[in-house]
């Protein structure tokens, strides 16, 4: 764990660069009215139209308490290049871009490295919970300070600051640097866990948590549908031909946990399912139960993450019948949740807030076969195949293409300098060439992009995220409706930027709000909400609440 001498660093570093004169300002808490707890509860992959969707059969206290009681941005937008939920997620909590705060997506490739690098793994660190190396990650990558951070340093670490969730980048870029836990499940040990870099010694409340074992508990129980299959009638039907389901394979209920874990060796299946969300609300309580959350004047602020069928989303899709059921029963632990809350707090004193890091596309044959809409699917691995034999055709033979990850492509920088070929025009050529392929919308060169620039919003997506030791030569942006589809991997790819935002608790209005609201928005709005300053660097705006 880091040392106190270090947070003391720490502190200094954000309060320089952050603060200037304004830390000796008085903080809300003191008697202006700042909530004593604030919890975000975030979603991954929700489109907003669920709630619409499933709105009559949502109980009182989950999602119909949150809308109709709380202020709802109807207009919330995440418009980065690549969507994913570690993206997204840096965005909503650093209110910067990725071009500021570097996650521009799960994994890029490092070219000091030679190698790609996973944006939370940091073998300096260790895990701390159980023995695999889950745990070994950090959020030293990620190059802004969050909401978190700058809470932490504002009242000089007095508020504390908590995440949980599913995935490890979730987890941590929700808590940022000086947070005082990030937890996650471990699919190897099924147990909730964190790193050293958080953690010295393991709280032995998570220790009894894990002793359920409830990861296997659940593993063993079938997924079954919350109501009776025949009132699902905002999905399609349960056995869907276009819909691949678990391993292309199992596409109806009831779903068979345990045949599924026992296929991949490990509990990633359980992420996708309801059981998930249920252990994520759980253990959010217990850690609100045990550790000295909302006991003094100052703002804590506690992160909880659900997931929305994990990496199988694609796999059944936001018409499915297995999304029903799992809103269903999320609605159920956001409202058992709440719940404890307002028991335990009141209403007055808390503040909540409801978002998403990502939303969800609708499958491609979906869309094609049912609406006979103009989407497709678009094939990197043959793209790379066909750009690898016009420079070789163009330049002479060689590997000139060092690694293609996610929408980045990357030069061989090293071959080209070393062979005298004009870096440049090798990258614009490269970018036209691909820019010809159908399905791809537009392609800029990365000097194009270090140059920044304005226009339309696909253009001030692939700016804002431009990162230059990180993002390729050039990046490239599909269709609406057009996925890209690899062989022999599977991406969770999205390419709708809309997702809820709601706020509910101490000194919100009930109201709709249709002024549009970009990511970068959340941090500048719970920072005035609190009463610290936003950060200087800070690119977005005070939502309009009262």
């Amino acid at each position: 764990m880091r040392s106190k001498v270090a947070f003391g660093l720490l502190s200094i570093f954000f309060l320089s660069l952050t603060f200037n004169k304004t830390w000796a300002q008085p903080l809300k808490s003191y008697g202006k009215g700042a909530p004593k707890l604030v919890v975000g509860i975030v979603v991954e992959n929700m489109r907003p139209d669920y709630i619409d969707r499933y709105w009559d059969k949502f109980q009182d206290n989950g999602f119909k308490k949150l809308y109709t009681q709380g202020a709802v941005c109807s207009n919330f937008k995440i418009e980065q290049h690549i969507q994913s939920y570690p993206s997204g997620m840096a965005t909503l909590y650093t209110g910067v871009f990725p071009a500021t705060h570097g996650i521009i997506d799960k994994a890029w490739y490092d070219r000091l490295k030679e190698k790609v690098v996973d944006c939370v793994e940091d073998n300096y660190y260790f895990t701390v919970g159980a023995d695999t190396k889950a745990g070994n990650a950090s959020p030293s990558k990620l190059m802004a300070n969050t909401i978190g951070d700058n809470l932490k340093v504002f009242t000089r670490g007095k508020s504390k600051v908590y995440s949980i969730a599913m995935n490890s980048a979730s987890a941590i870029f929700s808590s940022g640097h000086a947070a005082d836990g990030a937890y996650w499940f471990d699919i190897e040990s099924g147990r909730m866990i964190s790193s050293s870099f958080y953690l010295s010694t393991f709280p032995n409340w998570v220790r009894i948590f894990n002793s359920q074992g409830l990861a296997e508990i659940y593993t063993h129980r079938n997924w079954v549908t919350l109501l009776p299959i025949t009132s699902y009638s905002e999905s399609i039907e349960d056995e869907y031909l276009l819909e691949r389901g678990y391993f292309g394979k199992w596409n109806t209920f009831p779903h068979v946990i345990s045949r599924y874990v026992k296929r991949t060796g490990n509990f990633a299946p359980l992420k996708t399912t309801p059981f998930a969300n249920t252990i994520i609300s759980s253990f959010a309580k217990e850690l609100i139960t045990n550790e000295p959350i909302a006991t003094d004047e100052y703002t804590d602020l506690i992160t909880v993450v659900f997931s929305s069928m994990d990496y199988e989303n694609g796999s059944f899709g936001p018409a499915s019948l297995e999304m029903e059921d799992l809103y269903l029963r999320l609605d159920q632990d956001i409202a058992g949740l709440i719940d404890f809350l307002e028991n335990k707090f009141g209403k007055d004193d808390i503040l909540v807030y409801l978002t998403s890091n990502t939303s969800a596309s609708y499958p491609v044959e979906y869309l094609k076969e049912e609406f006979n809409l103009n989407v497709g699917n678009f094939s990197p691995e043959s793209a790379i195949a066909l750009l690898t034999s016009y420079l070789n055709i163009t330049y002479g033979d060689d590997k000139w293409i060092e690694n293609v990850t996610g929408q980045e492509f990357y030069l061989n920088h090293k071959l080209i300098e070393r062979r005298k070929v004009d870096l440049d025009e090798m990258v614009e050529k490269a970018a036209v060439f691909i820019n010809q392929f159908k399905g791809v919308k537009i392609v800029l060169p990365s000097f194009d992009l270090e140059r920044g620039g304005n226009g339309s919003a696909e253009n001030s997506a692939l700016y804002n995220s431009f990162c230059k030791n990180r993002s390729g030569d050039f990046s490239f942006i599909l269709e609406e409706g057009w996925q890209p589809l690899f062989k022999y991997r599977r991406v969770n790819y999205t390419d709708q930027t809309h997702v809820p935002l709601v706020f509910y608790g101490k000194n919100i209005i009930p109201k709709n709000i249709k002024a549009r609201h970009l990511a970068i928005d959340l941090v500048p709005t719970l920072s005035d909400l609190i009463g610290i300053p936003a950060p200087d660097r800070c690119q977005g705006k005070i939502i309009d609440l009262p």
